[in-house]
């Protein structure tokens, strides 16, 4: 597919949660699936679509923030004849991809009294059906109509058997269980799982058919000869896939791609290097399609769009013009903490160019649950992470970024004084503005909260036990002179002063607590642009105006209460609050556990925008992080599943105009029934709209840098066809901008 059919696709059958604004940051890393469609390779991944032209090297890319339903891809084929896919999710749906479109299909049939998973195991497209492999057996689904037709359920006894993979070849599907090769012809007993015949008894993974059939165990590959199963003479280590590609059968075996001839005669060996789940062959060569590299071709060069090394993502830090960094840890039953990853993911690094993952982590024993890595701001080239495992390597960790061979290496661990595995635990950092390194400590003398500082003339943390029975801690925030930090596993949030030195001795600390009209534990916080914080707890919403003074002052926090059909109504009562960031303008961006991100005004007493993974490219409905860029107005929003970035109409607002930009512009009803968007605006704008006759069409004050208008006048009615002049001035008219929008009804 080019780029050029990438561009055109719509959605049919589907709400459109996609637009120009949103990107993704997935990883295009693990190659799941591959075809070869006329010198370009189709590659699907755990989160997307990406397509390579061999010929020229161009790579595209498809995932939901341009044109799919989901994340967590488990099965994909392509048909390059009928330039048609199918992919398969976790959850159960599918989306095809067409040139005319992408339709989402929300669900597979399921087979009455099953009770298990839902994902798709497995797809194979011969012509215009798809055999789909799930939990229960598997499924036709036919791609001109885009619905399904018969299922068969694979039940004896009352248990369920999986299809791993099935295919189709001359009418007749090849299931592969794990008790054997069945098969059936495609006719009118084919949902009777009783008349369905056991070719071969085994453990059986994978199956492929076009000129023949192939399939597999994890150790042997067996091919159809002559209408007799034939069984290849080479054990393998670990067969990853079997795929029949025109006269050749291409076998993954591990770091290995074998091609044998359709009689079984091996006629080539490609050492891909590393894991490998598939091969395809292109232009009589053959390309692995690997776990953790993207495509690789027979000089072990790779192919992929860029991305981090993984999606499992859990914070992000944003510095330096458009440079990232993404820690990957976790949170579990509302607490920094959970089963080893066994990726190890560690952090990735965005350096503005290209992503970098460290090659520490790659291989590495040590068990990591990074939380938060940053930069030092007083060098730097060093890093400093938090490693939050309850294993062997707990504590934090300074590498130096090495730029010539972008890689980072090991300088020093710091255990923190912790004297075992539940003692002292790293959470975040920050640094003040006089570039002091603060590193927020849970479980300090295994009960406290804990405040760690960075001594550059001895090269150590010092510690402070806040004495507080409250043995969590979420990652620490500065503003004027002081950190704010959340405690989620209790009902209080500290305020901290350490009197601007890395000195502890003389250090006072302030708690708000349940008598502050707190009411539940602290997950987050923010400082907006008026000085009020915002606390997030696992019950809902706090505001402390004028919070750096009020502080001090064993002040009252305060809910927002908006009204819901005239009935006043606690902004996010009873709801789990992951995060807060505010925007250049003063909107607030919110994310609620389970319920997506809200943006909202600067009171928050209006939402804006309401996103979900329902309406848009979130991955869940839980996102563990937001932050603003607040020069470009890009917000990025991570969750476990990846990230995506949505393009923000804030910008670096100031009390004079930016770069004023109104769109769309020329208006054409016919196109966009929207409203008109006027972005770069001043802190507070005076917006009057006149014709071209002098005549004010409309009046407005806009206070959050932007201002949407709904091409209505005065009246309330829509404005006729015509040339609008936008003339604007700041709050105190030492600044004036002006613009033009024509309307074409």
């Amino acid at each position: 597919m080019s780029l050029g059919v990438l561009a055109s696709l719509h959605f049919v059958n589907a709400q459109n949660i996609t637009s120009k604004k949103w990107s993704d940051l997935f990883s295009y890393n693990n190659v799941l699936a591959m075809k070869e469609d006329n010198g370009k390779i189709v590659a699907a991944t755990e989160n997307g679509i990406f397509y390579y032209t061999i010929s020229t090297g161009e790579i595209t890319k498809l995932s939901k923030a341009n044109g799919l339903h989901e994340v967590k891809i488990s099965a994909f084929d392509y048909n390059p004849q009928t330039k048609i896919g199918l992919i398969g999710y976790q959850n159960g749906s599918l989306d095809v991809i067409a040139p005319d479109g992408v339709t989402y299909i929300v669900d597979i049939p399921i087979a009455t009294g099953y009770n298990g998973s839902k994902k798709i195991n497995h797809i194979s497209i011969t012509g215009d059906k798809a055999i789909v492999s799930v939990g229960y057996g598997v499924s036709i689904f036919d791609l001109k109509k885009k619905e399904f037709g018969d299922s068969a359920f694979f039940v004896s006894g009352g248990v369920y058997q999986a299809s791993n993979e099935a295919t189709i070849l001359n009418n007749k599907v090849y299931a592969v269980t794990n008790t054997g090769l069945k098969t059936h012809d495609l006719n009118t007993t084919f949902p009777v799982f009783s008349t369905w015949v056991t070719e071969v008894t085994g453990a059986f993974t994978n199956v492929d058919s076009e000129s023949t059939v192939a399939f597999s165990s994890s150790t042997s590959v067996q091919l159809l000869v002559n209408g007799t199963f034939t069984t290849l003479p080479q054990t393998f280590t670990t067969v990853k896939d079997v795929v029949v590609n025109g006269d050749n059968v291409l076998v993954a075996d591990l770091n290995n791609v074998y091609s044998y001839s359709l009689t079984g005669g091996l006629t080539g060996n490609v050492s891909v290097g590393e894991e490998c789940n598939t091969a395809a062959r292109a232009n009589s060569k053959i390309y692995a399609g690997t776990k953790l590299s993207g495509i690789k071709n027979e000089d072990r060069n790779t192919f992929k769009p860029d991305g981090p090394y993984f999606n499992d993502s859990y914070k992000i830090r944003i510095f330096n013009d458009n440079q990232l960094l993404v820690s990957t840890g976790a949170r579990l039953n509302g607490f920094n903490e959970g089963a080893d990853n066994p990726k190890n993911p560690g952090f990735y690094y965005f350096d503005g160019m290209q992503w970098i993952y460290p090659s520490y982590f790659k291989g590495s024993s040590t068990k990591f649950n990074v939380l938060d890595a940053l930069f030092d701001p007083a060098s730097p080239s060093d890093l400093f992470f938090t490693n939050y495992s309850t294993a062997v390597g707990q504590g934090i960790y300074k590498m130096k970024y090495n730029s010539s061979n972008k890689d980072f290496d090991f300088t020093k661990f710091y255990t923190v004084g912790a004297d075992g595995i539940w003692d002292r635990r790293p959470v975040g950092f920050a640094y003040d503005d006089q570039n002091n390194l603060v590193a927020g400590l849970a479980f300090t003398e295994g009960k406290y909260p804990g405040m760690a500082f960075y001594d550059r003339a001895t090269d150590n943390f010092l510690v402070k036990t806040i004495i507080l029975t409250s043995n969590g801690l979420q990652q620490p925030f500065f503003y004027q002179g002081l950190f704010w930090v959340p405690l989620p596993r209790s009902v209080n949030f500290l305020v901290y002063d350490h009197k601007q030195t890395v000195n502890i001795s003389d250090d006072t600390q302030y708690i708000l607590d349940a008598s502050n009209n707190l009411p539940a534990t602290t997950l987050s916080g923010t400082i907006d642009k008026s000085g009020d914080a915002w606390i997030g707890t696992d019950a809902g919403l706090r505001i402390l105006p004028n919070a750096v003074a009020e502080v001090k002052n064993n002040p009252q926090v305060e809910p927002i209460v908006i009204e819901q059909g005239g009935i006043a109504e606690e902004l996010f009562k009873d709801s789990q609050v992951l995060q807060i960031e505010a925007d250049a303008g003063n909107q607030k961006w919110v994310s609620i556990d389970g319920g997506g991100i809200y943006y909202l005004s600067a009171s928050g007493e209006q939402t804006i925008k309401h996103f979900t993974k329902e309406n848009s490219p979130l991955p869940t409905n839980s996102v563990t992080d937001i932050k603003v860029d607040k020069k470009t107005g890009k917000v990025y929003f991570v969750t476990y599943d990846g990230i995506v970035t949505y393009q923000g109409d804030v910008g670096d607002v100031t009390s004079n105009f930016g770069n004023v930009l109104v769109y769309p512009n020329p208006v054409v009803y016919s196109n966009f029934k929207g409203k008109v968007t006027i972005k770069g605006l001043a802190e507070k704008t005076n917006i009057r709209i006149t014709d071209t006759a002098g005549n004010l069409v409309h009046s407005a004050v806009a206070r959050a840098g932007y201002y949407e208008w709904d091409l209505n006048n005065q009246r309330g009615t829509r404005v006729a066809s015509g040339i609008y002049f936008v003339l604007m001035t700041n709050e105190d008219g030492s600044d004036k901008a002006t613009a033009k929008i024509a309307v074409v009804n």
